[in-house]
């Protein structure tokens, strides 16, 4: 890849700062292009990352001209730009689809215009049984991309999927950590919600080993460690030596009890890789009378891959996972953030 070009879209979020951090000072990819909207985290990274190899294009991935300019000359597509909130999503689920689902088509489109020879998207599992706008929306970004994929021949177009990344943008450990250092209650919606605990770099993991082994119209799932809400508020209390108490304020609106990575009509068909689960694409025509006719006698049999079936953390591994942050690395060890 060291004469390669890669475009992250919405390249000034967590993700995108995670692979910069991982390619930046290293032979592969002779070019990284930032996509994204927002002028002031452009100009930060910008300043931050000082590199002629980072290239920053202003756009919108809802205008198809602007993601044009940006993917003309790119060899690979990593596309992070969404709407992720999801109460904002709630409230304006056309603005949600008018991001996660026509934006997405506008690069995949841009894409297959240009030769772009990969396309990762990046998906969430919300998108597994969807019940929020956001959910919905994603879910049907991965409709499109797999619907594309079954006529494109020169440009593979794949995806991820993945839940919330650890202290990313929107997550609960920098507001545990936030009130923590306020001396405020830790407020929790319910001790038994558990999530999949993936860092930054897993998330990166996750969609260069897609990147290197997808087929068209795969999606790709790390298998990852869970931790109940309440397991990881007491773990954070732990390292930051805080007798803080934990307030239950209830489940909110559009919120999950746990998070669904592959759903049990996918795990019929999903290929164990041991760290990862492949699910390939639905290929069939339009031909009804296979749907009808022909079912699938093992489903009844099948459980879908969640944060409540998968490995349980206690308190103490979740403290080492913790540690592996670098703003909790620098509150506890002193250790200063790249």
């Amino acid at each position: 890849m060291s004469n390669k070009k890669l475009l992250i879209t919405g390249g000034t979020g967590s993700f995108g700062s995670a692979v910069l951090n991982r390619f930046l000072n290293t032979d592969e990819f002779k070019e990284i292009r930032i996509f994204s909207r927002d002028e002031k985290k452009q100009d930060d990274l910008r300043k931050k990352v000082n590199n002629p190899k980072v290239k920053f294009y202003i756009g919108d991935v809802r205008d198809l001209r602007s993601v044009e300019a940006a993917v003309k000359g790119v060899d690979y597509i990593f596309h992070a730009a969404a709407l992720k909130q999801v109460p904002s999503c709630e409230f304006f689920p056309i603005e949600a689809v008018k991001t996660n689902v026509l934006g997405a088509e506008n690069v995949l489109d841009a894409a297959t215009k240009y030769d772009v020879k990969n396309v990762v998207i990046l998906s969430t599992d919300k998108a597994c049984y969807p019940i929020n706008a956001m959910g919905i929306s994603k879910a049907m970004m991965e409709k499109v991309m797999i619907a594309k994929s079954r006529n494109e021949t020169q440009t593979i177009l794949c995806g991820t999927r993945y839940g919330n990344v650890m202290a990313s943008r929107g997550s609960v450990i920098p507001l545990f950590i936030q009130q923590i250092k306020k001396e405020k209650p830790i407020t929790i919606t319910d001790p038994c919600m558990t999530r999949f605990m993936m860092t930054l770099e897993d998330a990166v993991d996750l969609v260069l080993f897609t990147f290197n082994n997808a087929k068209p119209g795969d999606i790709f799932v790390q298998k990852s460690p869970a931790a109940t809400i309440e397991i990881l508020a007491k773990a954070l209390k732990e390292l930051y030596k805080s007798n803080v108490p934990i307030n239950i304020i209830g489940t909110r609106h559009g919120e999950k009890l746990y998070e669904t990575l592959v759903n049990r009509e996918e795990m019929v068909k999903a290929i164990d890789l041991e760290g990862y689960y492949r699910i390939p694409a639905d290929n069939r025509d339009l031909n009804y009378d296979n749907y009808f006719s022909k079912g699938e006698p093992d489903m009844t049999k099948i459980e879908e891959y969640h944060s409540h079936n998968t490995k349980r953390l206690n308190i103490e591994e979740t403290k080492q996972l913790l540690l592996k942050l670098p703003s909790i690395r620098k509150d506890i060890l002193g250790e200063t953030i790249n």
